[in-house]
């Protein structure tokens, strides 16, 4: 299926991704619905597990998590040229809104009717994070064992604060351990 378009323009990359990131509110996991469905079902550019491994790999690197996937996608695509389209088209549309509000939106955020408005976003985002983490979930969790990973690491975050960062190291380890055979290692 992620032979659609073998070898995308580079503007084609940016624009795709300035559309992207111009509809999105929330940050790299309420795009992930949005990367996916553009670069997976509609471009072809990358596979579903492929969208899954760059999400994963686009967290675990600094930085931000829809740029780095736009980067890692467009390096996929087109070498270097195509990371660094791909990256600036998803900054572009940021960029462009936040100097717009800094400009000129940033007095009126003390106004009760956009702490209103904004309270409404937020629990609009959360319905897409919990949308996202749904889609990856399914791709990712496919047994027992890596179902037992995920609650593992979700609850050492959660109930005994460990580091994220720990976590993902700790998965990575324990992936390379106990799916080496799977991949033919």
């Amino acid at each position: 299926m992620a032979e659609k378009s073998e070898r995308p323009k580079l503007l084609e990359l940016f624009c795709v991704f300035a559309r992207v990131s111009a509809v999105t509110i929330g940050g790299g996991y309420v795009m992930f619905p949005l990367l996916k469905s553009e670069a997976v079902d509609s471009k072809g550019w990358i596979t579903d597990e492929e969208m899954v491994d760059y999400y994963a790999l686009g967290q675990s690197v600094p930085g931000i998590i829809a740029m780095n996937t736009a980067a890692l996608i467009g390096y996929r695509k087109r070498g270097i040229p195509g990371a660094a389209a791909s990256a600036c088209g998803m900054a572009a549309p940021s960029l462009a809104v936040i100097l717009l509000v800094a400009a000129f939106l940033t007095p009126y955020f003390e106004h009760p009717w956009v702490q209103k408005a904004f309270a409404g976003i937020r629990a609009a985002v959360v319905a897409m994070i919990v949308t996202a983490v749904w889609q990856v979930g399914r791709k990712s969790v496919d047994s027992i064992t890596k179902g037992a990973i995920a609650v593992g690491a979700f609850l050492a975050i959660v109930g005994m604060h460990c580091s994220p960062v720990l976590m993902i190291v700790a998965g990575g380890l324990l992936g390379f351990l106990l799916f080496r055979k799977e991949a033919g290692a």
